[in-house]
């Protein structure tokens, strides 16, 4: 018995009232308007992925990570079966056994977004911190979560600014866009007689890749890691050629309604030919081509990277800025030995 004298009584959010002479049935309909339905499931099948974010949480990325020989979950947090929260957590290993939990460009918000899915997502999370040995979880959502302090933010692991272009513009809107050089180059690239070809050939982009990466002084993944990409069935391999030799090589993933140039290689031979510059306009019109609404440089940064930066943005495109990565750690012990080097990440 309900004591009427006494405080409401509340289960799973739904409040009874004190008097125990109200009608069952009232109840019953008060308790379901009221109580939040909201779970979490594994999605097994590609039919029930929604591949509406960017390609980091995109169906195919997942089987990316496993070819690599990656542990992979996908989750979905739903509230009367639509998706709130969705997420590819991929597992990365660290030494002593240890792992984190990698969340890239995620994870993707469902317009009726709120805190309580967020949580619902991070507690299944949780679930799995002990079998995976894991000491944090690692996010990089692609809008503002308020209620993740900032203090929680560390060094991004993918760009965490880039540039935009719009592709519903016309190609002479396009030009009018860029700085007046990058036209100018673009069409010194065709009168030099440049071609632009596809291909499958990836020890090409390989050697150009390495020739840049010496070049500029940053890291690149392992040959195998580009050879499995170009797997996929969103990803295609371009190449920029003059008297037969291959100067330039882009490897573009085809995703949603962006086109992303995600990896590329050139060499300083023939530099004057501006190879480059063409390649990136053949992309960009064959993404029109086939009806893409955005072209992303990924990855500008005026202080890291500023030739680079400054050869992107003479494109046109819209700087966009995402607000970064977060980790929300599960071992403090673990995570601050983690943070002070003890161990390769």
């Amino acid at each position: 018995m309900v004591d009427p004298s006494g405080p409401p009584q509340v289960y799973l959010g739904a409040e009874f009232p004190s008097d125990p002479q109200v009608n069952f049935v009232w109840k019953l309909k008060g308790m379901c308007a009221k109580i939040r339905v909201m779970e979490i499931i594994d999605i097994k099948n590609k039919e029930e992925w929604q591949d509406n974010s960017q390609f980091l949480q995109s169906w195919h990325w997942g089987e990316f990570q496993q070819k690599l020989g990656c542990k992979i979950w996908r989750w979905a947090v739903k509230k009367n079966k639509e998706t709130i929260v969705q997420a590819l957590v991929i597992k990365r290993q660290l030494p002593l056994g240890l792992s984190y939990l990698y969340c890239p460009r995620g994870p993707f918000f469902g317009d009726n977004y709120n805190k309580e899915a967020m949580e619902v997502l991070v507690d299944r999370v949780k679930s799995i911190v002990k079998k995976e040995k894991a000491i944090f979880f690692r996010l990089e959502p692609l809008k503002k979560i308020e209620f993740i302090s900032s203090k929680l933010r560390v060094s991004s692991v993918q760009p965490n600014q880039t540039t935009i272009l719009d592709l519903s513009m016309s190609g002479d809107e396009i030009l009018k866009k860029m700085h007046s050089k990058t036209r100018y180059n673009i069409r010194l690239a065709k009168r030099k007689g440049v071609v632009i070809q596809e291909s499958k050939n990836i020890e090409s982009f390989w050697d150009l890749l390495k020739q840049t990466t010496q070049r500029e002084k940053f890291r690149s993944h392992v040959f195998t890691y580009y050879q499995k990409l170009l797997d996929c069935p969103f990803t295609k391999l371009y190449l920029a050629r003059y008297k037969n030799k291959t100067l330039s090589a882009h490897l573009i993933i085809f995703f949603n309604q962006t086109v992303f140039y995600v990896h590329g290689g050139s060499s300083r031979e023939f530099q004057q030919v501006m190879a480059p510059h063409l390649l990136h306009w053949y992309v960009i019109k064959e993404a029109q081509k086939r009806g893409y609404k955005f072209y992303d440089f990924w990855g500008i940064d005026e202080r890291k990277w500023p030739g680079f930066t400054k050869f992107k943005m003479s494109f046109g495109g819209e700087k966009i800025v995402y607000p970064g990565t977060f980790d929300l750690p599960f071992s403090s012990f673990w995570y601050t030995l983690y943070k002070a080097g003890k161990f390769i990440r």
